[in-house]
């Protein structure tokens, strides 16, 4: 008892390693956001079917525009690796053995390694640029709830290096867990059915709001289109479970800043619809989508935790 007591009252972790994890959450999220850019600018085969080489070079020479987006994009999914493989590093060489920050630390490599691969199979099979195929959705779909899980885990992980304790207690009842854990399936729904929303978008543009409004109705329109409901019907729901969630947590900060994400996601929302989805929108939603991830963990983790605030503050992060 006196080795676990003792344990729980260790210092926090050295500002390097807090820095490191959060530097490594932001530079993820500008991955996934330069992903969506490749997305929605038709750029997926700039590199052709070759991986890790692009168009069967180290670095393209003479690249095209496309090649030269698609080239960034796995440019910077090489340097996500080198920080989380250092995140996972510095957390096995700088926290105890019994850290909980360690389980996250590797569940965000093997998130990533599977990230890779799934990046890997949408290039070898031509899931990208106008491709329609039920496969590409299959995939997209699975690389989208990964890219949501790599997130969590990474927020996580910098969550519990800010932290004082390396064991904390969950004292949430199961019923508490249930709900928590329906949430966070709920939204990362969200994220996958508005992915394959903006992948109609980009596939089949509307001219006006009426045209859209009617592909969404007509038996002709390709299914990527009549399915475009799905994705704000399930935004009402797992904005439910966010509103909950809210009321639950004691972390003021968190709670308004979920509420005020929650709120701006639904807006940036109606503003794609009106604006007919430009690409630049579908980037600003993205990231909003993103941010709103990233507090919704957080407030779920002080929700499961003891519910004291989780000291994200700039102190502690810089």
């Amino acid at each position: 008892m006196r080795g676990l007591i003792r344990l729980r009252k260790m210092p926090i972790q050295s500002k390097w390693l807090r820095r490191l994890a959060w530097t490594t959450l932001g530079w993820n999220v500008l991955v996934i956001l330069w992903g969506a850019v490749v997305r929605a600018t038709h750029s997926g085969a700039g590199c052709g079917n070759n991986w890790p080489l692009c168009n069967g070079e180290v670095i393209p020479v003479s690249p095209r525009v496309d090649t030269i987006i698609e080239f960034t994009h796995r440019m910077m999914t090489g340097g996500a690796t080198v920080l989380v493989l250092a995140l996972l590093i510095g957390v096995l060489v700088g926290t105890v053995k019994e850290h909980r920050a360690r389980i996250f630390a590797w569940v965000a490599m093997l998130l990533l390694i599977n990230e890779a691969f799934l990046g890997f199979l949408l290039v070898h099979f031509g899931y990208v640029t106008t491709n329609r195929s039920v496969g590409r959705v299959v995939v997209l779909s699975i690389h989208l709830s990964n890219t949501l899980l790599l997130l969590a885990a990474l927020t996580v992980t910098a969550a519990l290096l800010t932290r004082d304790e390396s064991q904390p207690r969950i004292v949430a009842n199961a019923m508490t867990r249930w709900w928590v854990a329906a949430g966070l399936a709920s939204t990362i729904f969200v994220g996958v059915s508005g992915s394959l929303a903006a992948l109609g978008d980009t596939l089949f543009p509307s001219a006006t709001l009426t045209q859209a409004f009617a592909q969404d109705f007509s038996v002709a329109a390709p299914l990527l289109l009549r399915v475009r409901w799905v994705h704000p019907a399930a935004a009402v729901v797992a904005g439910l479970f966010a509103v909950w969630l809210i009321g639950q947590a004691r972390d003021l900060p968190l709670r308004r800043l979920t509420a005020i994400l929650l709120v701006l996601q639904f807006l940036l929302g109606v503003a794609d619809v009106l604006l007919l989805a430009p690409v630049w929108m579908q980037i600003l939603h993205l990231l909003g989508a993103d941010l709103y991830w990233i507090a919704l963990v957080l407030l779920s983790l002080s929700v499961l935790l003891d519910q004291t605030p989780i000291p994200v503050s700039a102190s502690n992060v810089l």
